[in-house]
């Protein structure tokens, strides 16, 4: 599915919220039975989109994305089908259907907040066309924030139900959901940051700009990504939380190129792909049709394909061919040929050792198109 293509591993998050929710309203009556259903409650969601996006094509499941099993409709229908049916399963920890009823809401509206705090958010309000929410305080999957729970969750399962063991039960719970709550808190005044100095540099070069965004790069709350919407074409910066708000940027400028989009823009296919990206899209005409990419999921850098130059694969990109057989829309899944060294650059840069990451910069990626060179903002 596009939604968990992007989110990676979010599915572990999903399943220790659950859990971690399970132990404090049902464990009681429930032992450590609770802390299964939990994360099953969780996951259920993501099986669901697993097993549906078997049977559709690349564009609906772009469309589907983060949408029925992420909205208020969903939660709702759940909440009042399931109690029924649990209490039934539950019954040696008579459990009541008021109880089941609430851990079925309030794992379901965890699942709803916490994929709102990544990128591309949820649709909440499905199914009215209303813009997705996306907070981009997280990054995709992130494992980090996820850790002190799984680690709690683990260490409960060798406790019993004596006295003393309920005691440590609620201080390792505690522990794991201040220490997430913690990593959530540092997510927020970093983006504060990050988002000040964004707007800094912007205000300084007297920049005109539609809108903006920023999120963290992948496991690192140090790091951010900001993306400028200039009409016709998308800045891309990075900024430490360590630099000061009079330290320049250095921005990549990306052509949007409407002329490309422009030949494919009556078709299903790039009408879903331009509403999932959230106009944050580039589009680029090949010998086979049009690629067209989503700005906000990152890149994978390369260096030394040229000297002093460094070649950018957006992480979430398509090729549109009209005249091909089957499904038109295929997805472009760059592999990463360097993770270690990309790895390393990322962490010097979030040192402020810029020359690390930057170099002159092009556009590699589209398919029959040699890499594009790209314009800088200094």
């Amino acid at each position: 599915m596009a939604g968990n293509s992007w989110r990676g591993m979010n599915w572990i998050t999903h399943a220790a919220v659950g859990a971690a929710l399970a132990e404090i309203m049902l464990a009681k009556r429930m032992g450590n039975r609770a802390l299964g259903w939990g994360a099953l409650l969780g996951i259920a969601p993501d099986g669901l989109d697993a097993l549906t996006g078997l049977f559709l094509s690349t564009s609906a499941k772009l469309a589907s994305a983060d949408a029925a099993s992420h909205s208020l409709l969903l939660l709702l229908i759940l909440t009042l089908a399931l109690p029924r049916w649990l209490v039934q399963l539950w019954r040696h920890g008579k459990v009541t259907r008021r109880q089941a009823g609430g851990l079925v809401a309030a794992v379901g509206a965890a699942r709803l907040l916490i994929d709102s705090l990544a990128l591309p958010g949820v649709q909440l309000l499905w199914p009215l066309p209303a813009p997705r929410v996306a907070f981009g305080l997280l990054g995709a999957g992130d494992v980090c924030f996820a850790l002190p729970l799984v680690v709690m969750l683990l260490s409960l399962v060798w406790l019993r139900g004596g006295k003393k063991e309920q005691a440590k039960r609620r201080r390792r719970w505690w522990w794991g959901v201040g220490a997430s709550g913690g990593y959530l808190a540092l997510a927020v005044l970093a983006k504060s940051a990050a988002s000040a100095g964004f707007a800094a540099d912007l205000a300084r070069r007297g920049t005109v700009f539609e809108r903006r965004m920023e999120s963290p790069t992948p496991w690192n709350l140090l790091l951010w990504r900001g993306l400028v919407d200039r009409g016709d074409e998308v800045w891309v910066g990075y900024r430490s939380v360590f630099e000061w708000h009079s330290t320049p940027l250095r921005w990549t400028v990306y052509p949007r190129n409407r002329q490309a989009f422009a030949k494919v823009a009556d078709t299903r296919e790039a009408k879903r792909v331009a509403n999932y990206a959230d106009g944050w899209w580039i589009a680029r005409s090949n010998k086979s049709g049009v690629w067209l990419a989503d700005l906000r999921s990152g890149e994978y850098r390369l260096w030394g394909e040229r000297k002093g130059m460094v070649d950018s694969r957006l992480k979430r990109a398509w090729q549109l061919e009209l005249e091909a057989p089957g499904d038109p829309l295929r997805p472009l899944i760059p592999e990463p040929k360097n993770g270690g060294q990309m790895t390393r650059r990322l962490l010097q840069r979030t040192l402020g050792e810029r020359d690390a990451w930057e170099a002159i910069p092009r556009l590699a990626g589209v398919p029959g198109a040699l890499p594009e060179l790209l314009r800088v903002e200094e």
